[in-house]
């Protein structure tokens, strides 16, 4: 399992290949899924076009939640593996932003572990984040729908 936080842009590839290998590890060859999701910085937000995003994170506290949340999806979706790997600085349109992956004997547990990460991590991780278009830009707030998304799974055991 792992949990990473950085300026600099990832490999997909590598992310895989790191989550294959912490499975294969622990399960002995009985991984029979492995689902990913990457998050792209999108170019509009609901007012209009915008330039990028800037996120910032409190260091230490930021890992340690994100990496809380990977052992929680883990033990709730009886995982061989999770990953996760979040971006912070300025990105702009278009690039990567987030990583997670989850390894499990079967495909369900795998996408559901996925999901999970996704909508969890947006409610338990800190991470404060700025919209900017040309010199200006304006602290984004919470979201009813990613609220909804966390609820969910709160309910669902």
């Amino acid at each position: 399992m792992f949990a990473l936080v950085q300026v600099e842009d990832f490999d997909q590839g590598e992310l895989y290949a790191r989550l294959k290998q912490s499975a294969d590890e622990k399960a002995c060859g009985n991984t029979g899924a492995i689902v990913t999701f990457t998050g792209l910085v999108r170019d509009f937000n609901n007012v209009g076009d915008i330039d990028g995003i800037e996120l910032e994170h409190y260091p230490g506290m930021t890992e340690k939640a994100l990496m809380l949340l990977v052992e929680q999806a883990s033990e709730r979706f009886s995982l061989n593996s999770a990953g996760a790997l979040h971006r912070v600085g300025r990105i702009h349109n278009n690039e990567q932003i987030v990583w997670v992956g989850a390894a499990a004997p079967h495909r369900q547990a795998a996408f559901d572990a996925a999901c999970y990460l996704m909508d969890m991590l947006k409610q338990s991780v800190p991470l404060w984040k700025k919209e900017f278009k040309g010199d200006k830009s304006e602290w984004v707030a919470a979201k009813a729908s990613d609220d909804k998304a966390a609820l969910k799974w709160m309910r669902k055991k």
